[in-house]
C-alpha cells in the first residue's frame, strides 16, 4: 500500500482519473503539475502493470489515441486517495 500512496506522483495520478473519468496523456500531463512526461509514462506504467490500479486504452478512431482510466481496484481507492488529498488541504497548507 505505501508503494502507491507515498509515491510523490501515483496519488495525484489516480485522483485526477477519479474525479475527470479516462483522461489521454496530454489532458492528464496538463492538469498535473510540475510533471515531467517521463515520470508520467513511468508512473502510469507502474499503476497499470505492477499494481493494476490503471489500464491503459486505445481509442481506434481517427487518429488512433490513448487514454487512461482507473480499474475497479483503482476506483474504490479513489475515495481513500481523495480523503488524502482534503487532509492535506485542511492541515498542511497555511
Amino acid at each position: 500500500m505505501t508503494d502507491i500512496v507515498g509515491r510523490k506522483w501515483h496519488p495525484v495520478i489516480i485522483h485526477h482519473l477519479y474525479t475527470s473519468g479516462p483522461l489521454g496523456f496530454s489532458d492528464l500531463r496538463d492538469q498535473i503539475d510540475e510533471i515531467s512526461p517521463k515520470m508520467l509514462s513511468t508512473s502510469l506504467t507502474e499503476l497499470d502493470e505492477k499494481y493494476a490500479l490503471v489500464e491503459r486504452r486505445v481509442i481506434n478512431e481517427a487518429p488512433v489515441r490513448v487514454e487512461y482510466a482507473l480499474t475497479a481496484p483503482g476506483e474504490s481507492l479513489g475515495p481513500l486517495v481523495d480523503s488524502l488529498r482534503r487532509w492535506g488541504i485542511e492541515h498542511l497548507q497555511s
